[in-house]
Formats: C-alpha cells, structure tokens, sequence
C-alpha cells in the first residue's frame, strides 16, 4: 500500500509541470484503448476476441499494461497511447453510490499503474454519471490532480430502475458539460451493451447483430445526435466529443440527417444549426477498429481531414492492424505524408494539448 501512494505522489508532482512524453516527431498517438480495472476484473464477461486469439488472451490482454502491450505499441512505433475504463465500466454500475465509490477507485488505480510511464501512456476518466454534479466534480479531480486528458463514458447511464437509462443530452447534464468546456478537455462517447431489456427487444431476434457489428453503432449514434438535437452545443459551443469506429456511421448519412431533422424544427427542436455542422466544430471522429480507407476518403469530404484522428481499439483489434492501416495510406488513399502525419498523431497533439 505504502508503494502505490509513494507512485501515486510521484505522479500527481510531475503532472503539476509541462507535461513531457514520448514524443519522437513520428510514431502515431491512439486513445481509444481500453483496460479493465482490478476492481472491475469480476465484473468482465466473455468478450469476442480478435481472429486469432481466445477470450483468455484478451482478458488478459485487457489487464495487462506494461508488457505485451508496452512491446506491441514498441513494436510498431506508437508514441503514445491514452487508456480508458474497458466497456461498460461505470455505465454498468446500477446502484449510484457504488458507481461513484467505483469510479474514483478505478481512476486512482489507472493514474498508479501509468504512474512510472507517463512517457508513454495517458488517462481518460471513469465517471459515474447518475448525477452530473458529481460526475462533474470527479472529472476535475482527474484532470487536475492526476493529469488525466479527459474523460470517456460508455453510452449511457444504467440505473437502479430497470426500465430507466440516463442520457446526458438533457438540461439536466449541464452543469457537467460546463465543468467539461471550463476544463477544455474532450469527452469521448465509447458503446457498450445494452441493458437486457433494450438488447432483447432490438437483438433477440438475431443475437449475431449485438455488439460492434450493429447495436453499438445504432444505440451510440443516437445519444451522440441527441448532444446537437438537444441543443447541447448551442449552450456549449466550445464542448469537444470524440467519437470512435469512424463516428457511428453518423458522418455516412448527413444529407438524410439534415434533410429529415429540418422537418422537426417546427416540432421545437431547440437545435440551432445543422446537425452535420456540429461535426465541424465540436465534434472529432476516429478510426477505432474501422479501417475502410473508402469511408476514410469519404469522411474526409463530409468533414475534413482534421476532424478525424488515429485510434486502433485495443485489445478488441491489434495493433498490427492498425499500423497496416495507418502505414499504406499513401497508396490506399493517395493523402500526402502532411496529411498523413496530422492524423496519425498531429491532431492527437492539438485536442490532447499533449503539447502543453
């Protein structure tokens, strides 16, 4: 005990200063990488693996973070790499005081594990979003005293009401989102699994549609374009969200989006702009686990280059796959090496202020 608070007081002095890491001037930056927390471990279910690997090599893989990890970013030139909760995390806590007792252990564990590497390695917060102000209040302490980058919530809030989810989307998160823009820290909306009254309903029909193939894309993306419907970037027009698997698919549908949403003006859409607008100015994408060079050329079209940053997804996608990826760009999408380098890492360094 005495050592993890001897690393836990080195690593809250030297976030204090500039922060200093593996900056090589050309490996890659990735952030949507996840770890489970020891007081999460028990929690972890049978998770699908990359081809090639068991369910036991990814949990393992999922706790780990010194070894094989270190070696594969090592091996395949990733400078730097932020962790965050493994799915769903805190989202999946029910009970509101255990989500939030939960919460702050789990990011205390992560800022003494990445303690001795912070060269290498960064930290998105676990929140408990059941009440905002306390979720707010959380967040500030991580960035403030752990140095962490941000924060990364899994969809939405389940509670101790089986038939009731929280959104943060509604009057009620703001004083959460203005904590958020007053931190000048991005938010990235990551899936999870639905809770079982939502997942059998959509899914039962068909249990091979769960997960990544389609229930997360189709249950983010709407708590994601309930953020611009909701108005919640007109009260917060500098709030920064990241969303990961090339932006849910939302970035791929904007002219139906817009189209249909004008329609709902006259209904009392507190909205202000076009929804595919937010996409220019407050909300980022990246390439989690979603390598389509076509959707990438594409995306580029709909909201430009520098909206969209390098991320792999791991342990749920090798690396390896995303280095093939991130290094045959010149000759599966013809971006120069400028292009190339602002978003394999360039970008990363801006929203991170990893430069600062």
């Amino acid at each position: 005990m005495l050592a993890y608070f001897s690393v836990f007081a080195i690593f809250h002095t030297s976030v204090l200063a500039a922060r200093i890491w593996n900056n090589t001037g050309v490996g890659t930056i990735i952030f949507e990488e996840a770890w489970t927390p020891p007081v999460l471990a028990s929690t972890v279910g049978k998770q699908t693996p990359p081809v090639g690997q068991t369910s036991e090599q990814l949990a393992e893989n999922l706790l780990d973070v010194h070894n094989q990890r270190l070696a594969g970013m090592d091996a395949n030139g990733v400078d730097f790499m932020v962790l965050s909760c493994s799915s769903p995390c805190i989202q999946g806590i029910s009970d509101p005081v255990v989500a939030a007792t939960t919460a702050k252990q789990a990011n205390d564990e992560l800022a003494a594990t990445i303690a001795n590497n912070t060269l290498r390695f960064g930290g998105f917060a676990a929140l408990a979003m059941h009440d905002p102000v306390e979720a707010a209040q959380e967040l500030k302490r991580t960035v403030e005293e752990l140095g962490f980058l941000g924060a990364l919530v899994n969809d939405y809030q389940q509670t101790n009401d089986s038939s009731m989810i929280k959104f943060y989307d509604t009057a009620e998160f703001d004083p959460f989102w203005q904590v958020v823009t007053d931190l000048d820290v991005p938010v990235y909306f990551h899936p999870r699994s639905n809770i079982p009254l939502l997942g059998n309903l959509e899914f039962g029909h068909s249990s091979f549609l769960r997960g990544s193939s389609q229930e997360f894309a189709a249950t983010l993306s709407t708590h994601v374009m309930g953020l611009s419907t909701n108005g919640v970037f007109d009260r917060f027009p500098t709030l920064k969200i990241i969303v990961g698997h090339m932006g849910e698919r939302i970035p791929s549908d904007f002219s139906r989006i817009d189209d249909q949403l004008a329609r709902q003006v006259v209904n009392g859409m507190p909205m202000q702009k076009k929804l595919s607008d937010y996409w220019r100015t407050n909300i980022f994408e990246t390439t989690s686990g979603n390598f389509g060079t076509d959707l990438l050329k594409f995306h580029i079209g709909q909201i430009g280059l520098d909206r969209i940053l390098y991320s792999v997804d791991y342990p749920f996608v090798t690396i390896e796959q995303g280095t093939e990826f991130i290094n045959t760009l010149a000759e599966t999408t013809g971006l120069g090496e400028e292009d190339i380098v602002a978003l394999k890492r360039g970008a990363a360094i801006k929203l991170l202020k990893l430069d600062q």
